[in-house]
């Protein structure tokens, strides 16, 4: 039986700032060993060249470092999932997982929160957009679903992975060995290795059948409803966690989730809050959350048709911003506007997660007694 687990949202108050997670360390909220996962936002441009995220990973790092027992070797093991862009009214933050002991946890039969954590096998840059890499991907979320005592697929409310993209020297390397990519535009290579990831996801959990490899980005009617994938150059595997229920862990959290339809569908953010266990009326509205919302987890994409509800719009066509962050900044309105707080999870490039022009959704509730947690 995996340990009960112990969720808290920080700020994030500068580049490199990781006060936030000192501090819950020196108030005795957690402890720096425990600390399984951290997925957060940072500030920059989003793009392949985003230097805010491995800024904010040193620093978090650095933190559990000093503040705990293991070395850097050992926490450079621990997954920390970085998102760059922060446009709009999205704020800078991290969402930090640790385990806590048992005796500890509050005692329910209820499901509870639970956390599993794999890495895939090496992903060469060949595989990337391709059934290679969907499958090594599908390997890692059984074993992170298993790590985290998750025998059914539908207790899998979430699933954060990090994976590699394409760089000029990747490209560059496959050539050399006679090899050929699925792109050779690297920041193409984003939105590529994110989709092809989320199919490993789906297959993973039942979610669809293994695909060909030229449904990859174009049959945008294959998703997983629970995939948020990332990437970045930093790593050559796939990070993969996993977060579920599960009955007699313990403890005061519980996830659920949904799908946003497209953009504007704030119904479907309420649907995952909802799905996590905190009671609300059938029109709800931010003050019924009582503060017992830790956080919201979603993936958005500019629908392939141009359109939003039968409107026009010019993401697609805009060579002065890129849709990436056009489209992120709108769908953080909307979540900050349901939530009430703009330090919300909101991530780009979601091909092949959720219905297309749509998301996933997954939302942290605090079930427990007594005074919500902030």
């Amino acid at each position: 039986m995996p340990e009960p687990i112990e969720v808290r949202k920080v700020p994030i108050l500068s580049v490199s700032d990781a006060s936030g997670l000192a501090g819950l360390i020196d108030q005795g909220v957690l402890e720096a060993d425990r600390v399984v996962a951290v997925i957060g936002k940072t500030e920059g441009n989003g793009g392949v060249n985003d230097y805010t995220r491995i800024i904010a990973d040193r620093a978090f790092r650095e933190v559990l470092v000093a503040k705990g027992s293991r070395s850097a070797e050992e926490v450079n093991q621990v997954p920390i999932v970085w998102s760059g862009g922060t446009d709009g009214v999205l704020s800078p933050h991290a969402t930090v997982f640790a385990t806590i002991p048992a005796d500890q946890a509050e005692q329910t039969d209820e499901p509870r929160l639970t956390v599993g954590f794999a890495m895939s096998e090496m992903l060469q840059p060949e595989d990337i957009g391709r059934t290679a890499m969907v499958t090594k991907v599908a390997e890692a979320v059984e074993v992170a679903m298993g790590r985290a005592g998750i025998s059914d697929p539908a207790d899998v409310h979430y699933v954060q992975t990090k994976t590699p993209l394409l760089t000029i020297h990747s490209i560059r390397d496959a050539k050399s060995r006679g090899k050929t990519v699925w792109t050779e535009h690297t920041h193409e290579s984003m939105d590529l290795s994110n989709g092809c990831t989320a199919l490993g996801v789906a297959v993973a959990l039942g979610e669809i059948d293994m695909p060909r490899d030229e449904d990859v980005m174009h049959d945008r009617s294959l998703y997983s409803s629970v995939a948020s994938c990332s990437s970045g150059v930093e790593l050559d595997q796939a990070q993969v966690v996993v977060v579920g229920n599960t009955r007699g862990v313990g403890g005061r959290y519980r996830i659920g989730h949904s799908v946003m339809r497209d953009a504007l569908d704030a119904d479907g953010i309420w649907a995952a809050v909802k799905d996590s266990g905190l009671e609300l009326p059938e029109r709800p509205h931010v003050s019924d959350l009582d503060g017992r919302l830790v956080n919201v987890f979603l993936k958005c994409e500019a629908s392939q048709d141009g359109e939003v509800r039968g409107r026009r719009n010019a993401m697609l066509d805009d060579s002065d911003v890129h849709w990436h962050r056009q489209i992120k900044a709108c769908v953080g309105g909307v979540t900050a506007a349901v939530t009430g707080d703009p330090a919300v999870f909101v991530s780009v490039s979601a091909a092949h997660q959720g219905p297309d022009g749509g998301g996933p959704v997954a939302a942290i509730a605090d079930l427990g007694p007594g005074d919500a947690k902030t």
